[in-house]
């Protein structure tokens, strides 16, 4: 379990939804998961399903909190674990004094840009129903952005947003795939996938190899974001 404002020293700052369910390599509460270092603040009362429900923005104060206690401690840069706060990107960066990166799906509109004519992105996200033309709005995305969920499989969803202790990798992986494939099936026009689930990111090779799309997730989104703060420096001939 993540505990509140861990510090593991870094110019990133994750606001963390309070849940118990395992944090895999690839998630973005697993530290392993950057290769930079980042530092944490666990949102108090925001468990997953809170943060995808339709009252979510009840939470945009403690978010907006943690978010100060984290440029407090002297981070360069906000993100969140979750893709639905998309909703809550304009308040944040309003409140607080650095950059603020705080859903995946705000990848949308770049990726876009890079696809062939007649192509468009497709989104999976852990739950079809709750991810609304609001969220997309709020990313900068188009209203009718091809959306496939994983609400039907048989372990991701379910425990994901009931917080469940205990859970399959295999099951899980075996849902993100399916979701995935279906998307592509649906929508051929699909040219490539944006994962709005931050805990989709484990499995983002397996999605990309099954249906040969590119395939753009937090991880990609923050990697970029955190390349813009803390830029790498080269060594240089002065001659």
């Amino acid at each position: 379990m993540i505990k509140p404002n861990t510090v593991h020293g870094a110019s990133i700052g994750i606001l963390m939804l309070e849940t118990r369910f395992p944090r895999i390599p690839g998630d973005p509460g697993n530290p392993e998961s950057w290769p930079f270092p980042v530092r944490y603040h666990v949102v108090r009362g925001a468990t997953a399903s809170a943060a995808i429900g339709s009252n979510s923005q009840a939470l945009l104060q403690v978010f907006i909190d943690a978010a100060a206690d984290l440029v407090s401690q002297g981070v360069d840069g906000i993100t969140t674990s979750c893709g639905f706060l998309s909703l809550m990107q304009r308040e944040l960066k309003a409140a607080i004094s650095v950059p603020v990166a705080a859903s995946s799906l705000m990848q949308i509109p770049a990726v876009q840009s890079l696809l062939p004519a007649g192509r468009r992105v497709g989104v999976l996200t852990i739950d079809s129903h709750a991810l609304t033309g609001a969220h997309l709005h709020a990313a900068g995305a188009p209203m009718d952005t091809p959306v496939m969920g994983t609400e039907n499989g048989k372990e991701f969803t379910r425990v994901i947003l009931n917080d469940e202790r205990d859970m399959d990798i295999a099951l899980c992986r075996s849902d993100n795939l399916q979701a995935a494939q279906c998307l592509v099936a649906r929508y051929p026009d699909v040219g490539a996938i944006v994962l709005e689930c931050t805990n989709m990111v484990p499995y983002a090779a397996d999605i990309q190899a099954v249906t040969g799309l590119p395939v753009y997730s937090i991880h990609t989104f923050i990697n970029w974001f955190q390349s813009g703060l803390a830029p790498r420096r080269f060594a240089l001939d002065p001659h």
